[in-house]
């Protein structure tokens, strides 16, 4: 059973396991990433493997605290842990260090802090157990100690000193990805680097995610080849494939060798196709159960907080294999008339008999027509053989019908230029003119 709340120094020495039971190796540290006005969030653990290894554990990948031991989803990247300036050791770098009491009782000094689970995954700093200097001079007296919010306190700032990357990261800590890319693009460019640099993986995939093709090359040339392939491991497949698809071939290949297999394969699935057609705007990652599953296992997995909602509104049925290429497809289930079942009935018997897959080699023109046609948030692909391979959802469609530099504010005025020119006829239809090769040669 998973604690909902655990001090992080009882957390040290804890084993680490994982599903099967196999110990993996134990808790040496735990990180946190400074916000800007909620408490520190847990990013992951420092984990000590076998040979004295430390690695880094995404907090996303533990699935129980509690009881003296941690279980973790078995996926452990087992790279060397190298410290990102945005994130702070709790062990290391928190216990020992003097705060300030809100209530202006004085300072205390950090002796252990409780992280708190807040959402299913999610972690952040709640109490801090602190100690308040002593009042007596006898060399055997401690100060009192007291459980204090993270709010109740306060650390000194030394004065003059300009804002970090790791500070300046903690003011954006509540902006969506899609915001912080705007600002980021807004920043000088060697501080956009260095706030790059600093960014969690994930978070910088999520940036990644929303800025435009040139950008996101600029970013990764700028970081080593582990660290590049690590957040490519945390971004989208077919995003990744798009970025991978614009780097010289030598890097990109290079990138694909070191990220962790399944993802690679993915990214390798989708250079394989056009970018303009349904296999090169397809997700490959659709949530895929057998005809036997029943309503309650197919709400379970779209409850999943990481999916996109695109991705959590149909379900789809196939023949085994369940993993793209799978056997052959049978038809989608929607979420909406999953609800209207009770939880114990099958899959199979709430197909959508009226939607047709489409096939991966179908123009981007076509998929847009169909989802607009019958108002649908995604479409199954299928191969020459029936098979499922991915998902075509409405933000692929989006992604592809929108200019390159339509995050660009200054651009608007232009687009609205060519689109009057599109309906008088003087100019050719965005989907007419495609995307770019994934050779990185100009339409």
């Amino acid at each position: 059973m998973s604690a909902s709340r655990v001090f992080v120094a009882r957390l040290v020495g804890c084993t680490v396991f994982d599903p099967q039971g196999d110990r993996v190796g134990k808790v040496r540290d735990v990180l946190v990433v400074y916000r800007r006005s909620d408490p520190p969030r847990v990013v992951g653990l420092v984990v000590e493997i076998p040979g004295k290894r430390r690695v880094f554990v995404s907090i996303g990948r533990v699935t129980s605290i509690g009881s003296g031991q941690i279980i973790t989803t078995g996926l452990i990247n087992v790279r060397r842990f190298e410290q990102r300036a945005s994130e702070v050791r709790v062990i290391a770098e928190m216990l020992g260090r003097r705060v300030v009491l809100a209530d202006g009782s004085g300072e205390a000094t950090i002796e252990d802090v409780a992280i708190e689970e807040v959402g299913v995954g999610e972690w952040e700093v709640g109490q801090l157990f602190v100690r308040k200097p002593k009042t007596s001079p006898s060399p055997f007296a401690k100060g009192p100690t007291l459980f204090v919010a993270w709010d109740a306190v306060s650390e000194r700032a030394t004065k003059g000193q300009s804002q970090s990357a790791t500070q300046l990261i903690a003011s954006y800590s509540d902006l969506k990805p899609a915001d912080l890319a705007s600002t980021m693009l807004d920043l000088p460019e060697q501080r956009m680097l260095e706030v790059a640099q600093e960014l969690p993986d994930e978070r910088l995939a999520d940036v990644l995610e929303e800025m435009p093709e040139n950008e996101q090359v600029n970013i990764l040339a700028g970081l080593s080849d582990d660290r590049a392939a690590d957040v490519l491991d945390a971004m989208q497949p077919d995003d990744a494939a798009d970025l991978v698809a614009q780097l010289p071939g030598d890097r990109g290949e290079a990138l694909l060798g070191l990220m962790q297999p399944e993802e690679a394969d993915d990214v390798r699935r989708l250079l394989e196709y056009e970018p303009d057609t349904a296999g090169g705007l397809m997700t490959p990652e659709p949530i895929i159960l057998s005809a036997d599953a029943t309503v309650a296992e197919g709400l379970a997995l779209i409850r999943r907080h990481e999916l996109a909602p695109a991705l959590g509104a149909a379900v789809c049925i196939t023949l085994p294999p369940y993993e793209p290429p799978t056997g052959r497809f049978l038809g989608m289930v929607h979420f909406q008339r999953m609800l209207r079942y009770p939880p114990h009935e099958r899959l199979g018997t709430l197909l959508d008999q009226g939607l047709e897959p489409v096939h991966a080699d179908t123009s981007a023109a076509e998929v847009s027509r169909i989802l607009a046609s019958y108002n649908l948030v995604s479409v199954p692909v299928v191969d020459a053989n029936s098979r499922l391979v991915g998902v075509v959802t409405i933000d692929d469609v989006l992604d592809h019908l929108l200019p390159d530099d339509w995050r660009n504010p200054e651009s608007t005025r232009a687009h609205k230029t060519r689109a009057a020119a599109v309906r008088r006829g003087d100019a050719p239809s965005p989907m007419t003119r495609g995307r770019r090769w994934r050779n990185g040669a100009a339409d």
